[in-house]
């Protein structure tokens, strides 16, 4: 069978996505057990998977899925916790003394707050616990969800400690070394970290380019979706602060990725510059002439509301402001002291696996979970028992809260466990019969084999594709690195920028991969919403791949032609 007839077989499970969840508007759980069954029929019938490896593989996706839900569970109890003990209202109320204004409010939490975030844990982490905060202040959740899944993108490719970049790209060191003893490299490193950290650098300097650009068009994408007038120009009052937080962010983001390596430049960046930017705020620096906000709430579009009611616009103090943003400190240092490999605490958190070996007998099917290490587990599910005797919450409100919570956990269940069970099989069909690559590779392949020397216009999107459909860029890296360096060597661009562009597209992929989707509309309330949140957070995805195409052209064919 033929590459281009492949590929089109390997697209009908994401096709199925697009055209019921996004197209048709299904919601996450109808559409997605019946991309799972496609996807599975495919498996068997082209890829000629045995019935009971892609059953393996189902049971190994639970499982990963379950890994997810505990994340989400987190989130929601978190907010839950946080509203019953009157936290969230003390969050909203003090921002008022920062800024009224959402696009402000916006560009503080969504970003540099969730940089952070994205930093210290990544795995979907700062959506769910930013867009429930902006939820708090008043945002229509869909507009929260929007925002917080579109930022989610600059600091995804150094998320976690850098894992993305240190652990997704380890495939490559056998051919890197290889290369090295034939003296077959492109100049500058010596070592294989030294060619992960010239990586690091380049997806550094084009998410870095593209952020200028991406906080502008945020706040605009805002108030045109959002906004009572639905105009564009409206966001570009505050185009000072998008862009003096951009530069804020990208200076010290670039410091990092060239001083110190891959594993901080998100975590610092995003510390950094919420510091610097909140400041700015309060002294009024950089700030748009008009304060902007949402038209009145009976106005607001019915799908803009989810099952949990946005924050209240009368607001008081019920504590502090320090102790009502306490859960959150708590939440960022246990992050940061759990996830740094020089302090003993990652070692305590890590040392409890849980492991399936060779589900079903299959030697390629495992499953491993270490469920203290989930965010979801510590810090969510600590903080939120800590918060309860911190906030001096009653019994009675701490259990509805947690009650609540797992009411809330039906649907994006349903939706998780076969969405990541569709991934594991697709991930798994490299193992056939056949002698066929996996299915999201064949598609890459039947991609590049079009695209001959203009591949680094479309490497990125091969990247984002790893993400929508595995849920991680991390995973999406591990998935695509040896095709995307191979690909850069035939061609005769830099493997350094190509598998940089990976990592740079398995981080804009975020905006829209399933997994991030549902676990976020969970935590406001919007499940059923998910066709409709990827849809619109499609136009900002193809800009910031346009972008990075640009970008990795210019460095591939300008800055150094005839690399080999």
């Amino acid at each position: 069978m033929s590459l281009g007839v492949l590929a089109l077989i390997a697209f009908v499970p994401i096709a199925i996505v697009l055209i019921f969840m996004v197209g048709m508007k299904w919601p996450a759980t109808k559409a997605m057990p019946l991309a799972w069954a496609a996807c599975a029929v495919i498996a068997m019938a082209v890829w000629k998977m045995p019935a009971g490896f892609v059953a393996a593989s189902t049971l190994a996706g639970f499982g990963s899925a379950v890994n997810v839900l505990i994340i989400v569970f987190g989130a929601i109890i978190i907010l839950y916790t946080m509203q019953v003990s009157g936290a969230m209202e003390t969050i909203s109320y003090g921002f008022l003394g920062i800024s009224r204004d959402r696009r402000i409010q916006t560009i503080i939490i969504a970003f540099t707050f969730g940089a952070f975030i994205e930093g210290a844990a990544g795995f979907g982490t700062p959506a769910a616990i930013a867009a429930p905060l902006l939820l708090g202040l008043g945002f229509p959740a869909l507009a929260a969800v929007c925002v917080c899944l579109i930022f989610n993108s600059v600091p995804v490719t150094f998320g976690a400690v850098g894992t993305p970049v240190w652990f997704g790209f380890k495939t490559l060191r056998t051919p890197i070394e290889q290369a090295l003893a034939d003296g077959a490299v492109e100049t500058g490193f010596t070592t294989f970290d030294g060619f992960l950290k010239h990586v690091g650098q380049w997806a550094a300097i084009t998410h870095a380019i593209i952020a200028c650009f991406l906080l502008v068009f945020v706040i605009c994408f805002l108030t045109r979706y959002f906004g009572k007038n639905k105009k564009w120009s409206e966001g570009l009052g505050a185009w000072k602060f998008a862009l003096f937080t951009a530069v804020t962010f990208d200076v010290v983001y670039l410091s990092t990725a060239f001083l110190v390596g891959v594993e901080f430049p998100s975590l610092i960046g995003g510390l950094v510059s919420l510091g610097i930017v909140v400041t700015a705020a309060k002294k009024g620096l950089f700030m748009p002439e008009e304060i902007w906000d949402f038209g009145e709430r009976a106005s607001w579009d019915k799908d803009w509301v989810g099952e949990i009611e946005p924050g209240k616009t009368d607001l008081k103090p019920r504590m502090s402001q320090l102790m009502a943003w306490m859960p959150y400190v708590l939440i960022a240092v246990i992050l940061v002291l759990t996830r740094l490999s020089s302090l003993p605490f990652k070692g305590w958190v890590t040392s409890w696996v849980i492991s399936f070996p060779h589900i079903l007998g299959y030697e390629s099917v495992n499953f491993a979970t270490k469920l203290l290490y989930l965010p979801g587990t510590i810090p969510f599910m600590l903080v939120a028992i800590i918060t309860i005797a911190l906030h001096k919450i009653p019994a009675e409100k701490a259990i509805g809260a947690w009650k609540e919570s797992f009411i809330r956990m039906k649907n994006p269940t349903i939706a998780m466990l076969f969405a990541v069970a569709m991934v594991e099989i697709m991930k798994q069909s490299g193992h056939n019969v056949m002698g066929y690559s996996s299915l999201p590779l064949t598609m890459a392949e039947a991609v590049a084999s079009i695209t001959g020397k203009t591949w680094p216009m479309f490497a990125s999107y091969v990247g984002a594709l790893g993400s929508f459909i595995t849920g991680s860029c991390t995973v999406s890296d591990l998935l695509f690195a040896d095709f995307q360096y191979g690909l850069a060597t035939t061609i005769g661009a830099s493997r350094e920028i190509i598998v940089a562009l990976q990592g740079v597209g398995g981080a804009m992929g975020n905006m829209i991969c399933v997994h991030n989707v549902v676990a976020v509309s969970a935590t406001v309330g919007l499940v059923g919403m998910e066709g409709t949140i990827i849809r619109r957070t499609m136009i900002p995805l193809v800009l910031y791949g346009i972008m990075a195409g640009t970008i990795g052209t210019v460095f591939c064919y300008v800055l150094f032609p005839g690399v080999f």
